[in-house]
């Protein structure tokens, strides 16, 4: 192993069952600090609501008094995070769970201390994992799949998540597809969103 990074905490966390291991790590887009220096980045959370990101150049390994990593945001995350985030538009999007969906945006190779937006709903349990669609740098939309007894497509304006574009339990029972599940990630191909059921995939698309 060739380098690592690992919190301070790490064996109290685990002792403790709020370990960084739940989340996935997403390896960022070179991003340009503000010394004019190319950094190459990766972001990841855990069940801890902390929000890490490493220089994959020099991602910290282990350290027994501090996260020697480059960035950490603390107090932002509502719950621990069993699902991986989104990147779009110099822009990091999460849903921990019983959180709503946030919005990071990126400058100088920093996330924001705070988000820029939030959903109006919030996530049950295990929170939701982000896709995105968009026509190139334009018309971008956050895609999120609720769990719960019924479950819920939602679709957001990737430019201020406030803004609620489409959910599927918001016309009746015409697009709700039953009960939600856990890890659910839509799919977007061919102008349509692919959501997996407990019975199956549902289908969205535009209406003709």
């Amino acid at each position: 192993m060739s380098d690592y990074f690992a919190p301070y905490n790490t064996v109290t966390e685990s002792d403790q069952d709020t370990d960084l291991g739940s989340g996935g790590a997403l390896l960022l887009p070179d991003l340009t600090d503000a010394n004019g220096t190319t950094r190459h980045l990766a972001v990841g959370a855990g069940k801890d609501k902390k929000i890490y990101v490493v220089d994959r150049n020099a991602m910290g390994k282990f350290n027994s008094t501090k996260n020697a990593i480059w960035q950490e945001i603390d107090g932002q995350l509502g719950g621990g995070v069993f699902s991986m985030p989104a990147y779009y538009g110099n822009v990091v999007y999460y849903g921990a769970v019983g959180d709503t969906l946030k919005a990071f945006p990126i400058t100088a190779a920093r996330l924001a201390a705070t988000p820029a937006s939030k959903s109006p709903s919030t996530f049950p349990y295990p929170g939701a994992t982000p896709s995105i669609s968009a026509n190139g740098t334009q018309n971008a939309i956050v895609w999120a799949a609720e769990n719960g007894t019924v479950g819920a497509l939602h679709a957001f304006d990737a430019s201020n998540l406030s803004h609620e574009l489409y959910n599927s339990n918001q016309a009746g029972t015409r697009d709700k597809f039953g009960a939600g599940n856990k890890f659910i990630t839509p799919m977007i191909a061919h102008g349509h969103v692919y959501v997996g059921a407990t019975n199956g995939v549902a289908v969205f698309g535009l209406l003709h």
